[in-house]
């Protein structure tokens, strides 16, 4: 027996074989027996020189560690093994003086010298550890050494370690405050650090010691916003959370001029759309206030941000998703809000206590931004196993969201929840009924009548709180509800609750006129139970006599003075005192009587009905997803979100500056290898911005970051030189554009701000985030020159020859039908050409490809003539309308007869087609005979689709099995806009609705014309004004959908050329790209 082995397996696993067991139970003996032998097996262990043992031993404290139990006197023990060789038992070891240092500090003192040794050690695991531990012995001595030790850790070759010096700030701060501008300079030096594993924990101690130094981020903003998606779920929490306040304070408000619009629609600078449909009247106020305020320009470093943290949205952190909503809801404009409704509902499907805090931050959203939530209204019906505080905070998003349209099936709702058990629940459903009943008056007598019919429920509590709403709605109209308040007044016997019988003494006394018979005997009942009321009753029992006594005198004289003599020797102070306050005020004495002569003004004046509000209605000045909000009070530590500023504070000083030493040759050149790549895995290229909504590239944006990650030191200068070196490209190339516009345009002024937003438009198109930014700044920009262009003016006798002069495509056999969303228009309006002629377009060869119906495929061939057995079909795109219907795509088929007997009923079979796509056939042929051909046309609905239709080609005799597939640029119409129109479009389909790539174009491809013709020839698009020599831009929109599709290309003089093409249609955008750099790389 004494073989067995001295831990037992049981849970008092420190027990010896001959000590008592330590049960958790205070009665059992282990607390009266002897502790002097506790754990003696544990520290022979530790002390034998068998590294084996002392791993064993170190694996069960820890073990008891993890269990809860106390092995604070092993401390002596553990920590003379500091120094052990064996790197395993030195991890557990300082496992177990982190949890200890803190209560045996002198004995932890007494081995700093081997912590400091640990500091040294090759393994980073060790160095970590022994950090971890020194920062933990709260000792005021040992600042210094700690001091010394961070500053060196911050300075390791290894992250780990680096990472656990940025913990130990904080901690160092707790102890001595006065080492704060030391913390600083190393807490500014570890936000230089360029690894995902730092930055979230460095972010942590800049917000611990030092919030207020927002010029620490500036360098480092970019860096950290592209580093974002790869830091580890806390780190980016705290990082979003740190950003949203930088935010705050160095960018303008996008919304700004939305608000100045809603306060004043006439004098907006902006038109959305509903303006431009007011007609000329708004626009002329749009021009008469053209220089009242400066446009809004989002920079593009708030772009950045804001599409940076969008994919975080699918994150599996639930405070992940929280923190990027907030965000969005605290910096976006408001047209970009929406996308964080999705991810927040889909947050309601997590554990009750995640459920709670997204539905309060959710209740706060959906006051200001109703819509968002609107499509998800289903999604906040509330389970019968829901928690009560989640069913009430359900009820509350639901009121926010009811509106006119969905009020019937809210309602509905509420009616199946007032049948609920649980009590709570429905007198919080009472009260939102009132609620939708205020704010949508259509539903009001609804509601009412509903109400009152809950006042014959048995439960007293329903009965109670219908009361108080009915209360509150007869206020807003009493006159027409004089049989509701006779019904409440006949409730008096039955309710008990204090509340209710309070609201029903308050709507007798205030519409006494409107039940004149009932209002006494209704006094008469209160005074003889006066005494055993609450308090809250009997004060309304004295307004009520007070009421009636200046009313109805004659028969409520002798009741008011009986009440008002209880009253006067009541025990509560407050109903004492508001008798004798009555009595004075209604029962006018020999000697004052001032005021009584007012009594009737001042206790039957008209009161306002009260605002029924929500509970969330003031709580949008706290920071979303924090405690603060949360509560509705301000917690410790808050820190308050920072007002906008008025002007934007000077964007430069987030420019970072490159060194000397990287500007070498061998650097260049490796940089101008690299120079796609980079610009590829910034974000400009489609997938990432698709990555946002499609699922299957999620893994994408994370390759993306992990290679800008992983790509160290080295790349990321190159990015920051090629950021640079590109903007002072950009400035140049800004200015020569500028000196040959002004050239150009000699006989037409083109207005200030317009040329400005080209120009910058130009300067910046190198950098991802810049050129995306001014895309979205164009969309909101509104000139006052498009309202001419927009308004149709008849043809007249100057815009008759320029039509001619342009050589437009014969338009007489070309006449769309009315439905046609895509007709090109007959006459080119008169200030649309005369901005033709001004911006003096290369050669009129140009303008002819607009609206020239040449596919690059010509014709194909459908059916060989071997295998038709002397039919021979091949087909083109006309590139026409299709007079059957305009949402097809015209296609003209060849037949040629090459066999020696005449072909009978050539016509379609009945095709079975995939969903969505259509086919109008042909008219039968009736006999083709041997030599001759003939041509038919027939319509496809591809569906805004580039899936093959697939049909059958049947003559008397045989049935051939053919399939029509098109290219993307045969599934759309060409669309002709002004240069503005062009970029307001543009500027609505940012984001995942824009694609962008680079190509270099070949020199046979540098001319307009040639440019203008391998576009057209390649997709069925019209060539949009352009006021500079090397851009190009193109517009359509699908023949199905309708969806515009616009096609930009700078083909910039050096350097590689940059294709944009803005879609609604992901897919459409995506294979347009590739087929247009096809086209144009050939």
């Amino acid at each position: 027996m004494s073989a067995a082995p001295a831990y037992s397996e049981d849970k008092g696993g420190s027990a010896g074989p001959g000590e008592p067991e330590y049960g958790h139970d205070p009665a059992s003996g282990g607390i009266f027996s002897s502790d002097y032998k506790r754990h003696d097996d544990l520290k022979e262990m530790l002390d034998t020189n068998k590294d084996s043992l002392k791993l064993e031993a170190m694996k069960r404290i820890v073990a008891m560690i993890a269990r809860g139990k106390n092995a604070s006197d092993l401390f002596p023990a553990v920590v003379k093994n500091v120094a052990c060789k064996n790197i395993e038992v030195k991890k557990l070891v300082y496992v177990y003086l982190v949890r200890y240092a803190e209560e045996q500090q002198d004995l932890a003192l007494l081995s700093i010298s081997t912590f400091q040794r640990g500091l040294k050690d090759p393994n980073q695991l060790i160095r970590a550890s022994a950090l971890r531990v020194l920062s933990s012995i709260r000792v005021p001595i040992i600042v210094p050494i700690m001091m010394l030790a961070i500053k060196e850790a911050a300075s390791d070759m290894s992250p780990y370690v680096r990472k656990t010096a940025a913990h130990a700030i904080p901690k160092l701060y707790s102890l001595d405050s006065d080492q704060k501008d030391q913390l600083i300079e190393v807490i500014e030096k570890l936000l230089a650090d360029k690894t995902t594993l730092v930055a979230g924990s460095v972010v942590m101690a800049f917000e611990e010691v030092c919030p207020e130094r927002i010029d620490l981020i500036h360098k480092n903003y970019r860096k950290l916003c592209n580093l974002l998606i790869d830091v580890e779920e806390w780190g980016q929490v705290v990082i979003i959370s740190m950003l949203t306040r930088y935010a705050r304070t160095q960018f303008l408000s996008p919304t700004q001029n939305e608000s100045l619009l809603e306060e004043n629609p006439e004098k907006a600078f902006y038109g959305s759309e509903e303006d431009e449909a007011k007609g000329p009247g708004s626009e002329e106020a749009a021009t008469a206030a053209l220089p009242a305020r400066k446009p809004y320009v989002m920079d593009p470093d708030h772009r950045l941000l804001l599409r940076n943290t969008k994919p975080l949205l699918q994150s599996r952190s639930a405070a992940v998703v929280m923190a990027v909503a907030q965000l969005y809801f605290h910096l976006a404009p408001k047209a970009e809000v929406g996308v964080i409704a999705k991810a927040l509902v889909r947050l309601l499907r997590s554990h009750s206590e995640v459920q709670y805090v997204v539905l309060q931050n959710v209740a706060t959203m959906s006051i200001k931004r109703r819509g968002m939530f609107e499509p998800y209204l289903k999604s906040f019906y509330i389970r019968s196993t829901d928690p009560t505080q989640i069913k009430i905070l359900k009820l509350e998003v639901l009121t926010n969201l009811a509106n006119e349209t969905n009020i019937p099936t809210v309602l509905r709702e509420f009616q199946t929840y007032i049948r609920s058990m649980d009590k709570d629940f429905v007198a919080a459903t009472i009260q939102a009924i009132g609620r939708c009943a205020t704010n949508i008056g259509r539903v009001r007598d609804t509601c009412l009548n509903g109400l009152v019919q809950l006042l014959s429920n048995r439960d007293e509590l329903v009965v109670a709180e219908s009361v108080v709403v009915i209360k509150k709605l007869l206020q807003m109209q009493p006159a027409q509800h004089g049989e509701i308040i006779k019904h409440l007044a006949k409730l008096t016997d039955n309710i008990q609750v204090p509340m209710a019988r309070a609201s029903i003494l308050w709507l007798i006394g205030e519409y006494c006129e409107h039940v004149p018979k009932i209002a006494p005997d209704v006094l008469r009942k209160m005074a003889k139970s006066f005494t055993a009321e609450e308090d809250i009753v009997k004060l309304q029992v004295i307004n009520l006599a007070a009421k009636l006594y200046l009313t109805n005198s004659k028969q409520t004289k002798l009741l008011t003075q009986y009440v008002l003599s209880l009253a006067k020797y009541d025990q509560n102070y407050d109903i004492r005192d508001r008798a004798r306050f009555t009595r004075q005020l209604i029962v006018p004495s020999e000697q004052g009587g001032a005021l009584s002569r007012h009594a009737k003004k001042l206790f039957l004046a008209p009161k306002p009905a009260p605002v029924l509000e929500s509970s969330f209605k003031d709580r949008d000045h706290f920071q979303l997803g924090s405690l603060s909000h949360l509560l509705n009070a301000k917690a410790t530590g808050y820190q308050e979100l920072p007002d906008w500023p008025e002007e934007a504070p000077d964007p430069s000083v987030r420019n970072v500056e490159v060194p000397e030493w990287t500007k070498c040759s061998n650097r260049e050149k490796r940089k101008e290898k690299e120079k796609p790549f980079y610009s590829d895995s910034e974000g400009e290229s489609g997938p990432t911005e698709s990555a946002d909504s499609e699922p299957e590239s999620e893994s994408e944006p994370e390759s993306k970051s992990s290679s800008e990650s992983g790509s160290g030191e080295s790349s990321s200068d190159s990015d920051n030189d090629e950021e640079d070196e590109e903007k002072g490209g950009g400035s140049e190339s800004e200015q020569s554009d500028e000196e040959g516009e002004k050239k150009k345009t000699k006989k037409k002024k083109v207005p200030e701000g317009h040329r400005e937003g080209s120009s910058s438009e130009e300067g910046s198109e190198s950098s991802s985030s810049s050129s995306e930014s001014e895309a979205t700044s164009e969309s909101e920009e509104e000139q006052a020159e498009p309202a001419s262009w927009r308004k149709k003016t008849p043809p007249s006798s100057k815009s008759a020859p320029v039509a001619k002069e342009i050589s437009l495509l014969d338009l007489e056999d070309f006449t769309p039908p009315s439905v046609q969303p895509v007709s090109p228009p007959m006459v080119v309006s008169t200030s649309l050409a005369a901005d033709l002629e001004g911006l003096t377009l290369t050669d009129s060869a140009l303008v002819p490809s607009l609206l020239s119906p040449v596919s690059s495929i010509g014709r194909q061939e459908l059916l060989h003539r071997v295998a038709g057995e002397g039919l021979a079909v091949d087909y083109a795109f006309s590139r026409q309308p299709f007079s059957g219907d305009p949402h097809m795509v015209s296609i003209h088929i060849y037949f040629s007869n090459n066999s020696e007997t005449p072909i009978k009923g050539l016509h379609v079979g009945t095709p079975k087609l995939p969903a969505g796509i259509s086919i109008q056939e042909f008219p039968e042929i009736e006999s083709l005979a041997p030599g001759e051909s003939t041509t038919a046309v027939m319509g496809i609905n591809f569906c805004d689709s580039t899936q093959a239709a697939n049909f059958q080609l049947c003559t008397q005799t045989r049935q051939f099995y053919v399939s029509i597939q098109p290219p993307v640029g045969e599934l759309m119409a060409p669309v002709f806009m002004s240069e503005n129109e062009f970029k307001k479009e543009q500027g609505k389909l940012t984001g995942m609705n824009e694609i962008t790539e680079k190509l270099t174009l070949p020199d046979t491809c540098r001319s307009d014309h040639v440019v203008v013709q391998k576009v057209t020839a390649t997709a069925n698009l019209g060539r949009v004004p352009c006021g500079t020599s090397d851009e190009y831009r193109f517009a359509g929109r699908t023949l199905t959908s309708g969806s515009l599709v616009l096609l930009t290309l700078h083909a910039r003089p050096a350097g590689p050329a940059q294709l944009t093409v803005n879609s609604e249609k992901m897919v459409i955008g995506t294979m347009l790209v590739k087929d247009v750099i096809q086209a144009l790389t050939q």
